[in-house]
């Protein structure tokens, strides 16, 4: 069954901590972002470890090849179990950084690509000079090198899920963000789906923030979503 994954979407790690007892059993895996990341650093992340969750570290990476296969051994040592590079850093980053998380065997982390922002259409392509190509389509050229160049994963809008599942290799991870359910609201997202829809074209993971932080219940909410990727 597809996996749910809490945004941390907070300033501080007492926030985190909070949010995630708050949670409960009913949710072992969470993402520590950029804003989290660089207001509490790597403390952060052991505090979630230390919680017994899992860690998805969204940093993504985008450097030079050598930099970033340094910055993934670190994060392996943290512990983490997923963490972000940008597909546009090239052939050579990219099996740099899988090479790097491949040193820890099995407990290493899962390195996943992103192409194109959940937050970004075809408009936003335009502004940055990609022009003639649907989110989509640049979404599906993006994913295919990245997993031929060594990527275990993706992190691709629901409505692109359904088209690289079928396109790539088993086992490949898909961890959509701009996952919604039913009724609530978009927020900076622009290409949505409800859970149900996600898992059902092909997500393996669901990353989940506001909805489940922002409700008045989050135990209860992220127990309502993962009864619907059930259903």
């Amino acid at each position: 069954m597809a996996e749910i994954i809490v945004a941390l979407d907070v300033q501080t790690r007492a926030e985190a901590v909070s949010k995630i007892e708050t949670i409960g059993e009913a949710v072992g895996f969470y993402k520590i972002g950029m804003e989290l990341f660089t207001a509490e650093g790597p403390d952060v992340v052991k505090a979630v470890r230390d919680m017994g969750k899992k860690v998805f570290l969204d940093l993504k990476f985008h450097d030079i090849p050598r930099t970033v296969e340094r910055a993934v051994r670190s994060a392996a040592k943290l512990g983490v179990d997923l963490l972000t590079i940008h597909s546009t850093g090239g052939r050579a980053m990219i099996r740099a950084a899988a090479d790097a998380a491949a040193e820890f065997g099995a407990a290493g982390p899962k390195v996943l690509a992103v192409t194109v922002l959940t937050s970004l259409d075809r408009t936003d392509l335009e502004d940055v000079g990609i022009t003639g190509r649907s989110p989509a389509d640049q979404v599906f050229e993006m994913a295919r090198f990245a997993v031929a160049n060594g990527a275990s994963g993706l992190v691709c809008s629901p409505m692109e899920v359904g088209r690289l599942s079928a396109a790539l290799p088993a086992g490949t991870l898909f961890i959509t963000p701009g996952v919604r359910p039913a009724g609530a609201a978009l927020g900076d997202q622009k290409r949505v789906a409800t859970p149900a829809e996600a898992v059902r074209d092909g997500a393996t993971h669901l990353v989940v923030g506001r909805p489940i932080l922002a409700a008045p219940d989050p135990a209860a909410a992220a127990r309502s979503i993962l009864d619907e990727i059930r259903a």
